[in-house]
């Protein structure tokens, strides 16, 4: 294996867990999400000799993953709000807890009625980034990005809320 293949190779294994996270927020059907976790993978591939390292790799990485999955999903087939509840296990860092577990749940089905550029925003922000770097992320100003969110967030308590009211 080459040197650069092995650098590539190691840097996704210690970032798989953006894989993850975009494919739980983009994507609700586990086989769709397979297939999109290999076309993230092959679209960072074919533009890692363009990564320069003026940006932490993780931060690149996002920025194709999120970009590719918006693409994606516009050219390959059309997919509505279906709401298909799968059990996903989310890496455990503490002991189970099922009220946790619904309330993640509710919350993966709520992000699913986002568009492409909400769910975004959300990932990034629950990811600990500034406005300004979710703004740097979008390509939208710092402002904007606000703006975005807390719009974001709002839209995501109604849909929370209208599933806790038909429950």
């Amino acid at each position: 294996m080459e040197p650069k293949e092995r650098a590539f190779l190691t840097q996704i294994e210690a970032h798989k867990g953006i894989l993850h996270k975009v494919g739980r927020i983009y994507v609700d059907d586990i086989e769709d999400r397979k297939d999109l976790h290999q076309e993230i993978i092959i679209q960072l591939w074919k533009s890692y000799d363009k990564f320069q390292g003026q940006s932490a790799f993780s931060s690149w990485m996002y920025r194709v993953a999120v970009n590719t999955a918006i693409s994606y999903f516009k050219k390959e087939k059309p997919h509505g709000n279906t709401i298909a509840i799968d059990t996903v296990a989310e890496p455990e860092s503490e002991p189970y807890d099922p009220k946790a577990d619904e309330q993640l749940e509710l919350f993966y089905r709520a992000v699913q009625h986002l568009s492409p550029v909400e769910k975004a925003v959300i990932l990034y922000f629950m990811e600990g980034l500034s406005h300004r770097e979710i703004g740097l992320q979008l390509g939208i100003t710092e402002g904007n990005a606000r703006v975005k969110l807390n719009r974001t967030k709002e839209k995501l308590q109604t849909i929370i809320k209208k599933y806790d009211d038909e429950l």
